[in-house]
């Protein structure tokens, strides 16, 4: 562990405020002792943070150890239970709950580095999964062995150690540790990487971890590379309502492809391992399609939708749709208001004019359903609410969010802001209701 210890001297400053992910398995043990042994020398600060998963018998067990090794060395503990999970992939939900909890100690401590003690196994590990499972060149590459955020950088000393380096070490110094039985369990995707593959690997060169080592920076520089050339690129064809499809069809198809894995890891950051190869050529078909409107769905409540010349990637809201009843006026949630009013003159689409005896009351102010049809005025007949959209020319991302108005009876009577049905009474006709559709 020499080498890992003159790596942490020539990172580490004087006062340094450190906190340490400490599971109280092997690799946290190491770490943590190998960061003890530079404390007093540097004037260190650590803080020790560890997570009660909570999924096994001995996890309480384990937390009361971590406390009395912190105790012990005279160092901050904090403590983070997972008292329930909510994502159908346990392992995926407890990483976020984890990473959400030491970044709210980076915070709160002001310190300058997070530790983690991944090594060199663990980076074959992932390696090798996101090749199998599909993910893109910075996907591929695993996990660097610094990275820099705005605030703070998180470090994995460990990258260059294998498991067994590691057990050795702890042996060796007679620490003590806990072994985390649920790490041999086949049921775990990584496990059947660890128990079946990576010995065959190391049995044809024991020094392997430092092959995937290399070939995860060498698939970083060239990341980094494109990325440059992409950040140039992107200014071409990029404005303020998206990616233009127009110039999207002229590039490389490359390049294409490593703007929209750009793009994607924009959004994701840590949770690039949801997207893979399928995303990406379903984007790609998407912006090469013939349909004007289209949109394909992504994990984590996105869509990457093409609107006329564009492209983008947009969060939607599950929970939008909305019915309330119109009595003076209704704030919708596009921060518009559909009000009554006294008296209003001009004949734009934000003004509605009713005559309260040709229609239903109350009247309803909602989202589009399926199959929606309005009597559009002037026209003499109806029409979907769909096809309107696309005669105007809507943007597919803005189209859940335009309210629709309609009588008691479902009766379709104004499109607020894009067109009104045949109720609407000119002028010089007979009506008792005006609406206006305005910002809020």
């Amino acid at each position: 562990m020499k080498t890992v210890l003159l790596y942490l001297e020539s990172l580490l400053k004087k006062e340094d405020c450190i906190i340490v992910a400490t599971s109280g398995g092997p690799d946290s043990m190491c770490l943590l002792h190998l960061l003890c042994e530079l404390k007093d020398k540097l004037s260190l600060k650590l803080i020790i943070a560890h997570v009660n998963h909570k999924l096994r018998i001995e996890s309480d067990e384990e937390a009361l150890f971590v406390k009395e090794i912190a105790k012990k060395n005279n160092l901050i503990y904090e403590y983070m239970e997972i008292k329930e999970y909510n994502d159908d992939n346990l392992e995926n939900d407890a990483r976020i709950k984890r990473y959400q909890f030491f970044t709210n100690l980076v915070k709160k401590y002001q310190a300058r580095i997070l530790m983690t003690a991944h090594h060199g196994d663990d980076l074959i590990e992932t390696i090798l999964m996101r090749l199998v499972r599909g993910s893109t060149l910075k996907g591929y590459s695993g996990f660097k062995k610094e990275l820099n955020y705005d605030n703070y950088m998180i470090v994995r000393p460990l990258i260059t150690k294998t498991k067994q380096e590691i057990q050795n070490f702890m042996e060796e110094n007679h620490l003590k540790y806990f072994v985390d039985q649920s790490n041999f369990n086949h049921k775990y995707t990584r496990n059947r990487y660890r128990m079946q593959i990576l010995p065959f690997l190391k049995k044809e060169n024991a020094n392997v971890h430092y092959k995937f080592l290399k070939f995860s920076e060498e698939l970083i520089s060239a990341n980094n590379y494109i990325e440059q050339v992409l950040t140039s690129l992107i200014k071409t064809v990029e404005d303020e309502n998206g990616l233009k499809i127009t110039e999207l069809k002229k590039i490389d198809p490359f390049l294409l492809k490593k703007l929209i894995e750009l793009k994607l890891s924009e959004i994701y950051v840590d949770d690039l391992f949801l997207i893979n190869d399928k995303h990406t050529n379903f984007i790609i078909g998407l912006i090469k399609s013939n349909k004007s409107n289209n949109k394909v769905d992504l994990p984590n409540n996105y869509q990457a939708i093409k609107s006329y010349n564009y492209f983008k990637i947009v969060k939607i809201n599950k929970e939008q749709d909305y019915e309330y009843i119109l009595e003076d006026k209704v704030v919708l949630p596009n921060h518009m208001v559909i009000k009554k009013v006294k008296g209003k003159e001009g004949k734009s689409n934000n003004i509605l004019r009713l005559n309260s005896k040709e229609i239903t009351l109350p009247l309803i102010v909602r989202t589009r359903k399926n199959g929606d049809r309005m009597s559009v005025k002037n026209l003499g007949g109806s029409k979907k609410i769909k096809d309107i959209f696309i005669d105007e020319k809507i943007p597919l991302d803005k189209r859940g969010q335009i309210p629709v108005v309609t009588d008691s009876k479902n009766t379709v009577l104004w499109i607020p802001g894009v067109k009104k049905s045949k109720f609407d009474g000119e002028n010089s006709q007979i009506y008792d209701i005006i609406l206006s559709y305005e910002e809020e």
